[in-house]
Order: structure tokens, then C-alpha cells, then sequence
């Protein structure tokens, strides 16, 4: 009879166990600085919520709407993405910014043999005769066909960089705090960032969490909080990303505004 009683608090231990792992998305594909940047501040924002759940981590495709709709499925708990007012009918946003207003300074990245033909370009109105590649079901897509500028979607993230090396199309505009790692990435390709010249629109990423667990929402906002108060979040955000973004040297380059109809007015990007 103690056998029995023991295999059953066992047994409600680890049902306990299992109803408190946080399950987060992880893509199955080469991960870069803004990849484990995240995965580290979602880490150390539940630390500071002192939410103490164990963190598993689901290897997913790397297709951002089928992902958010594994999320809405409640198939994982967690996962990062640029918002947009149909994201957030998916699940819960926590509406902190996770890139401190840089995820929309967009480089424009180019076939090296191309940069003279950019050398001149430093309106909205000479960028539109060229070609952009973008994802798909990204919202910076529509983001930038609003902006009336041409786009050609692609579902496979590698082959925009292939598509760009085979002047398939002309630019594809990337985040700051990803260029770097690209270009590190795809040295078998002859590409070059635009140096005199980038896109800007308002823009976020935010952690999303499953309606059903209000609670971790909660904690990691609050632990962002903590994090941004102390000093950790931004520390943090340096230790990744402020070599790289100094290197880019764009600071004196001239900025294309975008307009983006689908954030928040008045939200602060990131």
C-alpha cells in the first residue's frame, strides 16, 4: 500500500511538472545574434518575474503564420515576432519592445555590383522603380506595398538572399540588428549594404503568449520591466547588438520614412 501512495504523489509531481513547462518556439534553421539575444531576455525576464517554470523549447518551421497559429492552437506557449493588428488577435502581445526601436531602421541590403545604381537614391520616389524581396506573410511585405514600393513575396527565407545574388530582384531591406549576421551567413554571396542610405518605419517585436496563460504573459512583462529599470535589458541589448549596429556606420545616412498603417500610433518601436 506505500508503494501505491508513493507512485501516486509521484505521479501528481510530475503532472504538476508538465502543466508548468513553458513551451517556446525555436526554428529549424541556422540561429543568429537576434535569435539567442531573445531566447537569453526571455529567460532572464522570467527570472525577474521569478516565474519559475522549466523552458522547452519546440523546433518549428521557419513560416511565421503557421507558427502563430500553432500558438492561437495553444500547440506552444510562446514565441517572438514583429507585431501587427491580426498578430495580436492570435495571442497575448506584451507590448514591450524588444529591439529599443530598432527593428524598423531597415539596411538596404544589394548585389555588390549594384551599389552604384543606389548611389543617387535618397527618396521614396527614386526607390520605386526597383524591385524589393520580402517573406511572404511578413507584415514589413505590406508594410512596404502600402509605401507603394514593388515587392516580390518568397516563402523560403534563403532563397531571398540567392534571389538578390542572381539579380532576380534589386534590394532587400533588413533590420539593423540582423544585417550583420546575414552578411556573415551568406559570404558565398557578393552582397553589400547600401551605404548611404536606409529605410525607416514605426514598428515592434514583442513576445506573444498563448491566451490561455494570462499569468506568463504577466510575468514576463513585469520581468521586462525589472530588466529595463535596473539596467539588464539594455545592457543586454548592447552586449549583442551595439558593435554591429556602430560597424554599419549609417548614422550620417540619408533615412527614407515609411509609412506603417498597421502599428500602433503612439507605440514606441522596437
Amino acid at each position: 500500500m506505500k508503494w501505491l501512495v508513493t507512485l501516486l504523489v509521484l505521479s501528481q509531481s510530475f503532472w504538476v511538472y508538465a502543466l508548468d513547462t513553458v513551451y517556446v518556439v525555436k526554428e529549424q534553421r541556422p540561429l543568429y545574434d537576434r535569435d539567442v539575444y531573445l531566447f537569453e531576455l526571455l529567460e532572464k525576464a522570467l527570472q525577474a518575474a521569478k516565474y519559475n517554470a522549466p523552458l522547452e523549447y519546440v523546433k518549428v518551421h521557419p513560416h511565421q503564420q503557421r507558427t502563430l497559429m500553432m500558438l492561437a492552437q495553444g500547440k506552444v506557449d510562446v514565441l517572438w515576432s514583429m507585431t501587427s493588428p491580426e498578430r495580436e488577435t492570435l495571442g497575448i502581445a506584451v507590448k514591450v519592445p524588444l529591439f529599443r526601436g530598432y527593428i524598423g531602421k531597415r539596411a538596404i541590403l544589394v548585389n555588390q555590383n549594384q551599389l552604384d545604381r543606389f548611389a543617387n537614391i535618397t527618396t521614396l520616389d527614386a526607390l520605386r522603380p526597383l524591385v524589393a524581396v520580402q517573406g511572404h506573410d511578413w507584415p514589413d511585405t505590406k508594410i512596404l506595398a502600402h509605401n507603394d514600393l514593388t515587392v516580390r513575396p518568397q516563402a523560403k527565407y534563403e532563397a531571398m538572399f540567392s534571389m538578390l545574388n542572381s539579380h532576380q530582384v534589386d534590394y532587400f531591406p533588413r533590420a539593423f540588428i540582423e544585417v550583420s549576421s546575414e552578411l556573415a551567413s551568406f559570404q558565398r554571396f557578393p552582397l553589400a549594404i547600401v551605404p548611404n542610405v536606409y529605410l525607416h518605419y514605426p514598428a515592434a517585436f514583442y513576445f506573444f503568449v498563448n491566451k490561455d496563460k494570462p499569468a506568463l504573459a504577466k510575468a514576463i512583462e513585469n520581468g521586462l520591466a525589472i530588466m529595463e529599470k535596473n539596467g539588464e535589458f539594455k545592457s543586454l541589448f548592447d552586449r549583442y547588438f551595439a558593435a554591429n549596429i556602430a560597424a554599419l556606420k549609417l548614422d550620417n545616412a540619408t533615412v527614407i520614412e515609411l509609412e506603417n498603417p498597421y502599428f500602433e500610433v503612439g507605440a514606441t518601436g522596437g
